[in-house]
């Protein structure tokens, strides 16, 4: 259900479904142990320009972090492609927009969809962390990692007010390394116009990948936006109205 926060901030992780009054729309996705709030913001800036706005929760999320970690990677795609052939059966133009996880699931629907133009914020290519190979191995001994610091979002009272589980399951960070080795694979197939967004104080994914997603994809038009005063979960940080706005305008032109 929906929550009123102080401020009057709106706190919804229902999945969304917001209309347009063109002829394109646009799949947002969100993030790992995330849910459909933490992109509502962009899918609210794009319904108001006209383009319509989908927002699904992938599964395992909206559920409980029990039921994420008996998720594959592939039941993300699956989901993905699913409401991505729903909109393109109704709608002349569909672009597909994601958050982190998301944003590699967007990637990868790219690689192998027709999509018209995709956008991705703070993709995680690579997890940096020390001892990330043993993650097949330390899954079946430690279920859970506590996310004792929350979300990575700069702004503090948005990151006290963001839904989320507060524990990472670990079998879900296999699946995360399964997909992206599925998408570095996959970056040179992609051709659709391009739009990738990152936070200047991201501390999950690495600006490096934001560089390599660019420099290796096939896509003929090709932006970089750096938010300077966001980390991670750019639309609910300090740039989220800076980024909705480069989104609407990265996307109008490709209608």
């Amino acid at each position: 259900m929906a929550q009123a926060e102080p401020g009057g901030v709106r706190v919804d992780p229902r999945p969304f479904e917001l209309s347009g009054a063109g002829r394109a729309a646009a799949l947002c996705l969100h993030g790992l142990t995330g849910t459909p709030y933490e992109v509502r913001p962009l899918g609210e800036a794009l319904s108001a320009a006209g383009i319509a706005a989908l927002g699904p929760a992938l599964p395992g999320h909206n559920e409980t972090p029990e039921r994420l970690a008996a998720v594959a990677h592939t039941e993300w795609l699956a989901a993905a492609r699913d409401a991505l052939h729903e909109l393109r059966a109704v709608h002349e133009r569909v672009f597909v927009v994601g958050l982190s996880m998301g944003g590699l699931v967007a990637l990868a629907l790219a690689a192998e969809e027709r999509v018209d133009a995709v956008a991705v914020i703070g993709v995680p290519l690579r997890i940096r962390a020390h001892g990330i190979r043993l993650v097949p191995i330390l899954k079946h001994l430690v279920r859970y990692l506590p996310k004792s610091q929350g979300s990575d979002i700069r702004d503090p009272d948005a990151r006290a007010r963001h839904p989320s589980y507060d524990r990472m399951p670990l079998a879900a960070i296999h699946e995360l390394l399964r997909l992206q080795r599925r998408v570095r694979r996959a970056l040179p197939r992609i051709q659709a116009p391009l739009l990738v967004a990152h936070g200047a104080h991201d501390r999950t994914a690495h600006p490096d990948d934001a560089r390599e997603i660019l420099a290796r994809v096939a896509s003929r038009e090709r932006e970089h936006l750096v938010l300077d005063a966001s980390g991670h979960v750019v639309p609910v940080d300090r740039d989220g109205p800076r980024l909705a706005s480069a989104l609407v305008t990265f996307l109008r032109r490709q209608l």
